[in-house]
């Protein structure tokens, strides 16, 4: 029999949130026939309800009439302040559903209403590094971790904002049914197959502030754009007129990185990108990103990914055509 998959939704939610799992689901209904997904959305009220891009959903059956069994129930982000997440009438809703289901899920700032439910207590979870710091003031007994794309603590599912809705929905088809049915809905949607769950959700450029000064913010461009170069601190701060002490202490202070610490996560994506678009071997990947030896990429790219690189590549791999 088909998985029957509940999505809530509610005024100001955010569209790619629901469209994004929506249509992962629905992709792998039609590979796998009648054990695929049947997708049902749900919301307060019956009829339309706008998302915060002011597209309307038409909504068939109401949360209150709404019952289980329930394979699969995603909440759905969007703009959602922690006292929009304690609508009582919402959360009682979402928490009834909970208890039928097998799976419970979020996207986003969905998180806040599992968290609201009691869902999230004890569990680590993630969401949009945007609401993070709201979830952890609001729900102390959540262990919040704002760095990964989707967090698994048991049943109950977490991601990030808006995309990571996508990289949730093919983790769960590839527990369902296998990576290669999820290779093939990712194929089929062309996006990525499907980024691991501890993949961080910032690339180096978003983990760190813009530096005021325009020669560091030259520098950074340039340190992105050549890995394999001499980018120790004495010939960086030659290249940003500075002496090695002050360009240290300056650099730290604009970033929030330390020169060495910012260079080490370039590196590391630079590797995540020839990984993805080419078959260099890991000793080439290596020498081109200036991290010289198979042994440091390993080391690197675990400590900024997560996954080694092999594991990294055999998952989702794209070459550019």
């Amino acid at each position: 029999m088909s998985r029957r998959v509940v999505i809530v939704i509610y005024e100001g939610f955010q569209l790619l949130d629901m469209a994004g799992p929506a249509d992962v689901f629905a992709t792998a209904g039609l590979t796998a026939g009648q054990h695929g997904y049947r997708v049902e959305v749900t919301a307060l009220r019956e009829g339309p309800v706008t998302a915060c891009n002011g597209i309307a959903i038409a909504v068939r059956t109401p949360l209150a009439e709404l019952t289980g069994p329930i394979d699969t129930l995603v909440v759905v982000g969007g703009v959602v302040t922690l006292e929009d997440a304690r609508d009582p009438e919402l959360v009682e809703g979402v928490a009834r559903l909970a208890a039928s289901a097998r799976r419970v899920t979020s996207v986003c700032s969905g998180a806040l209403l599992l968290a609201e439910a009691g869902l999230l207590d004890g569990r680590r979870a993630t969401t949009h590094w945007w609401v993070a710091d709201a979830l952890r003031a609001g729900y102390p007994n959540v262990e919040v971790d704002a760095d990964p794309i989707y967090v698994r603590d048991g049943h109950v599912w977490t991601s990030a904002g808006v995309t990571s809705g996508v990289d949730l929905a093919l983790a769960l088809v590839a527990e369902d049914h296998g990576h290669e049915m999820a290779r093939r809905v990712a194929s089929g949607l062309v996006v990525y197959l499907h980024r691991p769950g501890g993949q961080s959700q910032f690339s180096t450029a978003m983990r760190v502030a813009t530096p005021r000064s325009e020669p560091l913010r030259e520098l950074q461009a340039f340190i992105d754009a050549n890995p394999a170069g001499d980018l120790s601190v004495p010939a960086l701060a030659r290249r940003a007129g500075m002496s090695e002490r002050h360009f240290s202490r300056v650099f730290t202070e604009q970033t929030g990185l330390s020169p060495g610490r910012y260079v080490e996560r370039s590196r590391a994506d630079a590797a995540r990108r020839l990984l993805e678009l080419t078959d260099h071997p890991l000793d080439r990947v290596a020498r081109e990103t200036g991290l010289g030896r198979p042994e440091t990429l390993y080391r690197v790219f675990r400590r900024a990914w997560r996954i080694s690189p092999g594991d990294y590549r055999r998952r989702f791999q794209v070459k550019e055509s």
